[in-house]
């Protein structure tokens, strides 16, 4: 039960960080905006609120001394997986304060960039807060007035990160990987039961379009190979009648 549930966390941590960095793209672009600084805010403010609760779950059936060596290795590697996805958060808070601080939205010192990216980032934004439709209720200046929070904000990642390595002793690189890696790109299955989903995996070709593609390119080969012989036999026909006459 504990394992489920603390996979269902960090497959819900690791979605909004996702739909966290696809908005950090959109910032100094055309598609930047106001309604796009508070997606940002509520996105990043979410993930912030699913940390805590991973790091909570996780350090406390770290520290039980009665779990079992199978369950304590299962634990460690989800561990692993969730100082990963905090990592990535604080880069990308990081690179969001440099981009807000570059391209303000109330007094623009610079054009924003043409980048190709169009359209509202709004449906990205809804499955990060689980809602059918953002509700927009920032101030005019949320372009300004959030960065000091958000600089405040990284300071306290980084903090609850330094906090997690020494509560928790957890070496990354004695973490065994279950599957091979980009095994989860070819699986068929959903990407998990989490209402915040974000990512959609493409499915594997059908095994019969393979089988036949593969039965297609050997009857190629066998092809390709009778026709050389023929040209070499007729090569070799016309040479003997050459030095012959």
């Amino acid at each position: 039960m504990g394992k489920e549930e603390c996979k269902t966390m960090l497959d819900a941590l690791n979605k909004v960080t996702a739909c966290y960095r696809h908005l950090v793209i959109a910032l100094g672009s055309t598609s930047d905006s106001q309604n796009l600084r508070e997606e940002l805010k509520k996105t990043r403010k979410k993930a912030q609120e699913l940390a805590v609760a991973n790091r909570t779950k996780l350090t406390t059936l770290l520290k039980d001394k009665t779990i079992s060596k199978e369950d304590r290795a299962e634990y460690e590697r989800l561990w692993v997986l969730f100082s990963s996805s905090m990592e990535l958060l604080e880069v990308d808070m990081k690179r969001s304060l440099e981009i807000g601080q570059d391209f303000p939205l109330k007094v623009p010192t610079r054009h924003l960039i043409q980048t190709g990216m169009t359209g509202s980032t709004n449906a990205v934004a809804a499955r990060a807060m689980s809602v059918q439709n953002m509700k927009y209720e920032a101030d005019s200046n949320i372009d300004t007035a959030d960065l000091r929070d958000l600089q405040t904000e990284i300071t306290q990642v980084s903090q609850m990160m330094e906090e997690m390595e020494m509560k928790v002793q957890v070496a990354p690189w004695a973490v065994v990987a279950k599957q091979e890696a980009g095994a989860e790109l070819k699986s068929n299955m959903s990407v998990g039961n989490s209402s915040v989903g974000v990512i959609s995996i493409c499915e594997e070709e059908p095994k019969d379009d393979e089988g036949g593609g593969g039965r297609e390119g050997g009857s190629g080969s066998v092809g390709a190979v009778v026709v050389f012989f023929v040209i070499v036999a007729v090569a070799l026909v016309l040479g003997y009648l050459v030095v012959n006459m």
